[in-house]
């Protein structure tokens, strides 16, 4: 094989339609049920890190393409806002003591360029903005990640942030309190977001 042939596969977009095949026939199993038993539960840990990432990429218009997996930042809006996006709650899909502590990571690392193929040689936080998703209900009763009144957002300038943690791994709500993120409602987000990455610090 060559590197004419093991070129990066652009993903496209699905509609839930595509058919499973088998023998090039399709059964009676589509992309759609796959989606519903791999990913209907939304308070996962994994999972809803990236339903965060979508929340806040349908603010900015970045929510009509497809996500890329190992991006070195979440989204890049159209003006060239690069967004780092994490999220942390109260509530797990398992059983529980307690509420969870609200922490994140804020780790850098040596991060990967999509378009380039190419790694940074020093370990950076590339965004221009942290974006911090809190799913902030404390109820398992009534909790629902789809519902935006639930969650509270905070977004912070990366200098700042580089500013006062340096090569630190994690963050505690408490502490990322006490650096005066921009708390923002999901309408406003977009432009808290932009007013935040034109901040110089």
């Amino acid at each position: 094989m060559t590197s004419k042939t093991l070129y990066a596969i652009k993903a496209s977009r699905k509609t839930g339609e595509e058919p499973l095949i088998v023998n090039d026939k399709s059964v009676a199993l589509d992309l759609l049920s796959f989606w519903q038993w791999s990913s209907s539960d939304l308070i996962s840990n994994s999972l809803r890190g990236v339903l965060a990432e979508y929340i806040v990429a349908s603010t900015v218009g970045c929510n009509t393409g497809v996500r890329t997996e190992w991006d070195a930042y979440d989204l890049k809006t159209e003006s060239g806002i690069r967004i780092e996006v994490k999220s942390a709650a109260y509530l797990q899909s398992w059983s529980q003591k307690k509420l969870s502590n609200i922490s994140f990571s804020v780790r850098p690392a040596h991060g990967w360029d999509a378009e380039s193929n190419s790694r940074s040689k020093i370990k950076i936080r590339p965004s221009h903005v942290y974006v911090f998703c809190v799913l902030k209900h404390k109820e398992k009763s009534t909790v629902n990640p789809l519902n935006m009144d639930q969650w509270g957002f905070y977004c912070i300038n990366t200098t700042k942030l580089n500013n006062a943690l340096g090569s630190q791994k994690s963050i505690s709500h408490s502490r990322l309190l006490s650096l005066e993120p921009i708390k923002s409602s999901y309408l406003d987000l977009a432009e808290t977001i932009k007013s935040v990455a034109e901040s110089s610090s």
